[in-house]
């Protein structure tokens, strides 16, 4: 069956059908999600594991694990999304899926820090190219309105449950088996959906679409990798040292090289025109704080868990549970009422609630047990759910067609940029914090209190981030649900005409 789908005006059609099956297309990139957000929440759970494994010298150290897979998934993201609108959206799919199953093997292989780091960093060039095509794909076959709310209901919940499913897995596969096979669990996975994407989506494309802008992918991928780096190793080197302030430097001459590439190039990674869209603007920039405030939240919770309270890692993923499970139901209640109340009041509320579960992770002591962690998880799982389909609906509202690609890797490198740069951030303030009250006699008592209140400071400041992102969503989303575009109806497919925009999860991802 081929249809295509054309908008009012001058926007170019895609080529290519939707899809055989609307919904099982929908399970097919929800699959692959799954697995993106299986394989953060297992490392997650795993990191005590590999840094005693592979002899990591310390948190700021280990954190590459995370940010060397979330550096370049974002700074590859817009190239991944322009990439797809090109020269296919199911290509890029499949390709993007063999290139993270590729170094989730790697991974699982790696004998040293460096090479698992070099590995995570290959996992996040594949998800760059995946995740956009995924989400693109998704809303080309889903016409904007209720029936990609639904959509976006059911593409959040998966990912919530990914959370629950990698959290329990990976303390199984940790315990069980070993921390490798926590990457080794992607190639099955990989395999199915390469299999199953060929069966049941059709190729979709812009066949007009421009080039792209690798020179701007390249600066500013090292522009944000450079900035993570100083902020890793200020605490190191001394915030006001001659090396953290020439890392700044070539990070801002990295950054604006990729700025001036955006304004000036003839294809540009990020059309100023999409930045005329408050909605969209605002979109994005929450999301980008909102994954700074919440993203390294569970790298401290995790170590506390299991450092402090002594947890195994199959009792740490089950800890998480309830967190996961709510994020599953939030999403799934945030999708139905998205139409009727709009996205305003469901992202305000979502990360004002987060706000006030990270706060409340500031009472934690090494004494402390699992009913005072679970009023925070609570709080975060109720709230995030339903922020994260506001956040994404509102991101992906209104997009011209040629812009679907971009639009949908410009919020999913929101999230992971602002991910990065938070783990980052947060990890400096705790490592301050600990180096100001690090006890004189290391006892192990003694160096878990100056741990659980280095932690305290990096939660507290996680908290301040969502309050911005509730802030600004508040100020620039739309009051009220927007009116979906008049389309064209194409001859072989009835119904409302699938609209092509973006979106994205998170992924958090969680």
């Amino acid at each position: 069956m081929s249809a295509q789908t054309t908008t009012t005006g001058a926007e170019p059609a895609s080529t290519g059908s939707v899809t055989r099956s609307k919904w099982a297309a929908l399970a097919v990139l929800s699959v692959a999600q799954l697995m993106v957000i299986l394989d953060t929440t297992i490392v997650n759970v795993a990191l005590p594991s590999i840094q005693k494994a592979l002899h990591f010298k310390s948190e700021a150290d280990l954190q590459w694990v995370v940010n060397g897979y979330v550096l370049t998934a974002g700074g590859f993201l817009l190239l991944g999304g322009r990439v797809a609108d090109r020269y296919g959206r199911r290509l890029v799919f499949v390709s993007g899926i063999v290139v993270f199953a590729a170094a989730s093997l790697s991974c699982g292989l790696a004998n040293a820090p460096a090479l698992l780091v070099g590995s995570r960093a290959a996992q996040g060039l594949g998800a760059a190219f995946m995740a956009p095509a995924a989400l693109s794909l998704l809303t080309v076959i889903f016409a904007e309105g209720e029936e990609r709310n639904r959509a976006l209901g059911v593409w959040s919940a998966i990912a919530g449950a990914g959370g629950a499913v990698g959290l329990l897995a990976g303390g199984l596969l940790t315990t069980e088996l070993s921390w490798r096979w926590v990457f080794f669990v992607n190639l099955p996975i990989a395999a199915v959906a390469v299999v199953v994407s060929f069966r049941l989506i059709d190729e979709s494309r812009n066949p007009i679409a421009g080039g792209f802008d690798v020179p701007g992918a390249v600066t500013g991928t090292a522009g944000l990798g450079a900035l993570v780096f100083a902020l890793v190793r200020a605490n190191v080197w001394g915030w006001g040292s001659a090396q953290t302030l020439l890392v700044l430097t070539f990070a801002a001459v990295l950054l604006t090289t990729f700025v001036i590439l955006q304004l000036r190039g003839r294809h540009p990674l990020v059309p100023p025109r999409l930045f005329r869209s408050r909605t969209l603007v605002g979109a994005d920039v929450g999301m980008l704080i909102a994954g700074a405030g919440l993203f390294a939240v569970f790298f401290f919770l995790t170590l506390y868990m299991q450092d402090v309270l002594h947890y195994s890692a199959l009792k740490t993923g089950i800890a998480y549970l309830p967190l996961s499970i709510l994020l599953v139901m939030s999403a799934g209640v945030g999708s139905r009422i998205l139409g009727r109340v709009g996205a305003r009041p469901i992202l305000v509320t979502g990360f004002v609630l987060g706000a006030g579960g990270l706060a409340l992770l500031t009472r934690l002591s090494p004494t402390s047990g699992y009913l005072d962690l679970l009023p925070s998880l609570v709080l975060i799982g109720t709230g995030m759910g339903g922020a994260f389909v506001s956040v994404t609906s509102s991101a992906v509202a209104g997009v011209p067609q040629e812009d679907t690609g971009v639009a949908s890797a410009l919020l999913n490198a929101s999230q992971q940029i602002g991910g990065s740069l938070g783990l980052a951030i947060l990890t400096a303030v705790a490592t301050a914090r600990f180096d100001a009250v690090a006890p004189r006699v290391p006892t192990p008592a003694a160096l878990a209190s100056a741990a659980t209140s280095s932690w305290a400071y990096a939660f507290i400041v996680g908290a301040l981030l969502l309050v911005s992102a509730a802030v600004i969503g508040g100020l620039l989303l739309r009051p009220r649900p927007a009116e979906p575009r008049p389309v064209v109806e194409s001859a072989a497919t009835p119904g409302p005409a699938a609209v092509v925009r973006q979106m994205t999860r998170c992924g958090c991802h969680a």
